[in-house]
């Protein structure tokens, strides 16, 4: 079981990957609250069987939020795919990118599906224009979570901060909207979600293995370095 040091309980975090193993170790411990994957993730894991997988996925995980996403380009195959996604369980929520591969708004698509019933994911939000269209399409809809990248957005030298406040803000009056901070980089970026009131954080399993670290003393932690440092130059047995 995970343990961290400071206080998580106004932020959810969901695992992000496709190794089953893994999944299926996380579904039991209480500090992960949902999963959420991909089909670049699911591609990397070896994944060859779409629905396989997902149906295996939610053997294990059947009580927390899941996230799939429709892999079609074109918005009515998009629906064709998501609705079959949705029918899966309870549980499912369907990831839709916010634009297709042309730059074409998925909007529309958005708003039939939230009429529809169908709990969503809106994925690869990166501005805050996208935010507006993303809010206004899922508003009266059933809960949905609305996912911005921000580890991308910090990767292009943008303060994702702000972005993801921006999105916080946005859905305060749709409480059945929930923000995602996705593809974070660093531990610090749990903390820097707390602080901006965000709903879930994505964590990958390297950053999951990072999260006893979180809230350490820092004096104990050079110290520990130190140590790391002492530790492996005489296991190298080095001499000059």
């Amino acid at each position: 079981m995970l343990q961290v040091n400071i206080d998580l309980r106004s932020l959810k975090l969901f695992a992000d990957g496709a190794d089953l193993a893994a999944i299926a170790e996380f579904a039991v411990d209480p500090l992960i609250r949902g999963f959420t994957t991909n089909p670049t993730l699911m591609r990397s894991a070896g994944v060859s069987d779409y629905e396989a997988f997902a149906r295996g996925v939610l053997e294990v995980v059947t009580n927390v939020p899941i996230s799939f996403e429709v892999f079609s380009d074109e918005f009515d195959e998009m629906e064709h795919q998501a609705l079959k996604i949705a029918s899966w369980g309870d549980n499912v929520f369907v990831k839709i990118p916010v634009t297709n591969t042309r730059g074409e708004s998925s909007r529309d698509l958005q708003r039939r599906l939230a009429g529809s019933g169908v709990k969503q994911n809106v994925t690869a939000v990166f501005t805050r224009a996208q935010v507006d269209e993303v809010v206004g399409a899922l508003a009266g809809g059933p809960e949905s979570f609305l996912s911005v990248f921000a580890g991308r957005i910090a990767d292009a030298g943008h303060d994702p901060v702000p972005y993801v406040q921006a999105a916080v803000d946005a859905v305060e009056p749709y409480p059945g909207i929930e923000v995602i901070w996705a593809s974070p980089r660093e531990v610090y970026n749990i903390k820097q979600a707390a602080d901006c009131g965000c709903h879930v954080i994505t964590v990958t399993p390297d950053l999951l293995k990072k999260l006893p670290q979180l809230g350490r003393d820092l004096d104990d932690f050079s110290l520990d370095t130190v140590k790391m440092f002492h530790r492996d130059a005489a296991s190298a047995e080095y001499r000059i």
